[in-house]
């Protein structure tokens, strides 16, 4: 059975800083991308950032420069540094990562169970 497992959350104050992180554990072959996405109230599941195997790194524009992605492969685990938060980022975080599996010929997407993120004074 897979699990993503997500921590880090919690509530900051605008300008400070968080870092999530996400543990891939089960039957896993091998992990291409993972990533995260957030959900605010009312809203869609939107992309936050993602990094590959090969560590390259895709940032939503309203990050960029604040949030930095990353990867320890050796543990199955990504990371979010979120640094100089703002109300407007407060949301449900998601890990995601595409997995393949022992006895699977594909990789397929699995979901965390999210973790709140909440930036107010």
């Amino acid at each position: 059975q897979v699990q993503l497992v997500e921590s880090g959350g919690g509530l900051v104050q605008p300008g400070g800083s968080l870092r999530l992180s996400c543990a891939a554990s089960g039957s896993i072959v091998s992990i291409n991308f993972m990533g995260w996405y957030l959900q605010a109230p009312g809203k869609q599941r939107e992309l936050v950032a993602v990094i590959n195997s090969g560590g390259s790194t895709n940032y939503a524009d309203s990050v960029k420069g604040r949030f930095t992605v990353s990867r320890d492969n050796a543990k199955n685990t990504v990371y979010l540094q979120m640094n100089s938060l703002k109300p407007e980022d407060t949301a449900v975080y998601y890990c995601n990562a595409h997995l393949k599996l022992y006895g699977s010929n594909w990789y397929t997407a699995y979901w965390g169970q999210g973790t709140q993120v909440t930036v107010s004074s």
